[in-house]
Parts: C-alpha cells; sequence; structure tokens
C-alpha cells in the first residue's frame, strides 16, 4: 500500500492507496497531524511508502515523526515531471501546481487540459496536448471570499458554504451567499469561456474541496473529481520510478 499525502493551507489529506485504486481517504488539520497518522497506521498496517506535496510548511518535528514511521517521497521542484513548464518564473510555480499539471498530462494524454482547483485558493492551469504547462490564474476560494466579506465590514456575518435560494438575494445572508456563489462561478464560466476562444476542444477538470459543491451550479461540461491531486500524486510516483 503506498500512501499520498497533500499538506494544503487549510487540511492535511491522505489517501491509502492498494494498486491504483483509493481504499481510504482521511482529511484532517495539521495541528493534530501525528495523533491522525498513527490511526491511519493502525487501520492500515501494510503500508510501505508515503508520496507527499505541501504548499504549507510544516512542523519540522512532524516531518522527523513521520519519516521514522514510513519512508518519504517529497515532491518539490527537484522531482522528475511528464511536463515542459512554460513559467516565466519556473521555480514560483506551486508544488500542488506541478502535481495537478503532472496528472492531466499522464491521466489525458495528448489534450488540451482546463484545470480547476477549488480549495483555499482557486487555480486554474493549462496544459496543451503537447505536454507544455502554460500557467493559468489564481483567485480566491469560498472560504476566503466569505472571509474577507466578514472582515473587512463593519456589519457583515461571517457564513457557512451555501448554494442561494435566489438569484437575487431577498435578505443579507442570501445577498452573500448569491455574490460569492454566483460570482464564482461566473469567474469559473469566464476563464473556461475565454480558454475555449483559442482552444475549441479542451478536457476540464474540476477538483479541490469544494468541487462537488460548485460541480452542480457550472454550465460547462466538466470531470468533478475532488481527489484529484491524490491520485496525481500516485500516478506522479509511479512515472518517477519508471524513469529514474
Amino acid at each position: 500500500m503506498v500512501l499520498t499525502i497533500d499538506v494544503g493551507n487549510t487540511n492535511v489529506k491522505v489517501a491509502v492507496f492498494k494498486q491504483f485504486n483509493i481504499v481510504e481517504k482521511f482529511v484532517f488539520q495539521k495541528n493534530n497531524f501525528q495523533n491522525n497518522f498513527q490511526i491511519i497506521f493502525q487501520k492500515h498496517p501494510n503500508h510501505t511508502k508515503a508520496v507527499l506535496a505541501s504548499v504549507s510548511k510544516l512542523d519540522e518535528k512532524d516531518i522527523a515523526w513521520l519519516k521514522n514511521q514510513i519512508e518519504v517521497i517529497e515532491i518539490n521542484s527537484d522531482s522528475i515531471f511528464p511536463f515542459k513548464n512554460e513559467y516565466t518564473t519556473p521555480n514560483t510555480l506551486g508544488i500542488d501546481r506541478r502535481v495537478l499539471a503532472s496528472g492531466a498530462v499522464l491521466q489525458y494524454p495528448n489534450q488540451h487540459v482546463l484545470i480547476i482547483d477549488a480549495g483555499t485558493c482557486i487555480t486554474y492551469d493549462f496544459i496543451t496536448n503537447k505536454k507544455e504547462y502554460l500557467g493559468g490564474a489564481i483567485s480566491p476560494g469560498l472560504r476566503l471570499r466569505y472571509q474577507v466579506l466578514h472582515d473587512y465590514t463593519a456589519k457583515l456575518p461571517l457564513l457557512e458554504n451555501n448554494l442561494p435560494d435566489n438569484f437575487i438575494g431577498n435578505c443579507t445572508n442570501q445577498s452573500i451567499h448569491s455574490g460569492v456563489v454566483n460570482g464564482l462561478c461566473y469567474e469559473i464560466e469566464g476563464f473556461i469561456s475565454e480558454f475555449s476562444v483559442k482552444n475549441e476542444q479542451f478536457t476540464i477538470i474540476l477538483t479541490g474541496g469544494d468541487a462537488i459543491f460548485l460541480a452542480d451550479r457550472l454550465k460547462s461540461i466538466i470531470f468533478a473529481d475532488e481527489n484529484f491531486l491524490l491520485k496525481s500524486l500516485h500516478q506522479l510516483y509511479t512515472y518517477s520510478l519508471q524513469n529514474d
């Protein structure tokens, strides 16, 4: 068994793989790192390796502890990736976006792919059918949008993610839900429309913690897979073994 570990800005996500299938998935906060992994190791004692990608700094004690429990393969800028990085500042491209681009190339070969990762931030990444990573965009995610409205105003409440009842909000809460959720959906549709101007055919992948929440609100034909990064980590690990 192989574990794939995605350390995000908010949560740690872990998938237990048996061959190429996810057996179980865990999501927890970083402040209880070791206790949660002890639970994982107890439930799945036959693990052999862990593949880790992090966009957020982990406590060095937690990393050292994990490496004492299992062989850890950390994905970083020196790892082998199956695409050409055309970013003008290639070293600033986040590890999560590199992993997602790798998954796009390996799962959808010879296709244009737009990956939309709906997490703390929304990232848009475009990969060509020639395995070229061109770049994309970064904007605030759902939770950030709710949080900003509350933090930078005097009276607006902090709400949880919720689909608006109507396009026109008939109270403050519904107005916030409409603005945040519909506003983000319009943004996503706008990026998809802009990409389609130069690329008539391309695959759209929606992933991240808010992928399922947003999927039904979008008009475009997409593949919604909240585990795409975890799966891409496993595929990148397999790819690295074959090309080491």
